[in-house]
């Protein structure tokens, strides 16, 4: 494969969105912004947001929902950025939207019994709504759990679906909705559950149905699905991505050309969905890279 640069010197970048006209829009964690980026090199400020902006997706009307965790603290090491623990001007998890114009509001701050911890990862599901992970807040000597969540995109309900998940980033919908991943970073799985409606998942039996264990050290951050279900997961600290099928059988591993731990996501675009960007986020990179595999069309796509 050969991977090509579409854009460096980003401060630790998260949450591609590939948009029809080339560009692509990323998260700056590290920098607290959304910066929409073009294949000729310059780039536009979509908005500047307190905390730190994680996850994104868009929805209707053009409208960018946010995963924000709250705010990370960074630690630098030969050369390369990484997330440390919950920092002192932690300002809460939450879910944001960003209109077009760059206006930020607030969306969720709290479910019905408690706040939102770390909002990780966002995908929209076609019929209303979106599902979240909330990742949990690791603090020096302790940490919260998380869940796999859902919300309404015109702010009327928010809420847990299952709790207590152990570090839960990256989610994605199958072909045909009807399916829900995660993935947990320090457990290495991705795990996955029935959906009966929007909002609503089959948790009879055991609920959780474990797609793939990787084991062996890996960590895992934001996935993406393709066309033909397949998940395509960041791994780390090995530096790139795994593709898995539905059946949890791993298809492969494809390594970044510069040598970088914190690989975070993958989105798919260009004409026919078979260039996979993907973000290197210790070295501030945004990859693309012809992909085997054409990425799943995501719901309101083409609303910017």
């Amino acid at each position: 494969m050969k991977f090509e640069v579409f854009a460096e010197n980003l401060n630790f970048p998260e949450g591609p969105i590939a948009l029809h006209d080339g560009s692509v829009i990323v998260v700056e964690l590290k920098g607290k912004s959304l910066k929409r980026l073009y294949p000729d090199g310059h780039f536009e400020w979509v908005a500047h947001v307190e905390g730190a902006p994680n996850g994104a997706a868009l929805g209707p009307d053009g409208v960018i929902y946010l995963a924000n965790n709250g705010g990370m603290s960074w630690e630098e090491k030969d050369g390369l950025i990484a997330p440390g623990p919950q920092p002192a001007d932690f300002i809460g998890g939450r879910i944001q939207t960003i209109s077009p114009d760059g206006q930020v509001k607030d969306l969720y701050t709290e479910y019905a019994d408690g706040p939102i911890l770390a909002p990780n990862d966002i995908v929209m599901d076609g019929l209303g709504g979106f599902y979240f992970t909330d990742h949990g807040q690791r603090r020096e000597h302790s940490m919260d759990l998380g869940a796999l969540s859902y919300g309404r995109l015109d702010g009327s309900h928010v809420e847990r679906l299952v709790s207590p998940l152990f570090t839960p980033n990256g989610v994605g919908l199958s072909p045909d909705g009807k399916r829900v991943y995660i993935s947990e970073t320090i457990t290495g799985r991705i795990w996955w559950w029935d959906i009966t409606a929007p909002g609503k998942l089959d948790l009879s039996g055991h609920g959780a149905h474990l797609l793939v264990g990787l084991g062996d050290f890996t960590f895992l951050d934001s996935l993406a699905i393709d066309a033909e279900g397949n998940v395509h997961v960041a791994t780390m600290p090995k530096g790139g991505i795994t593709s898995i099928s539905p059946q949890g059988e791993v298809l492969g591993f494809v390594e970044v050309p510069l040598k970088d731990p914190t690989v975070t996501n993958i989105c798919f675009g260009g004409p026919d969905l078979k260039t996979a960007f993907i973000t290197a986020s210790g070295t501030g990179r945004l990859y693309q890279v012809d992909w085997p595999y054409a990425g799943l069309k995501l719901h309101h796509a083409e609303s910017l």
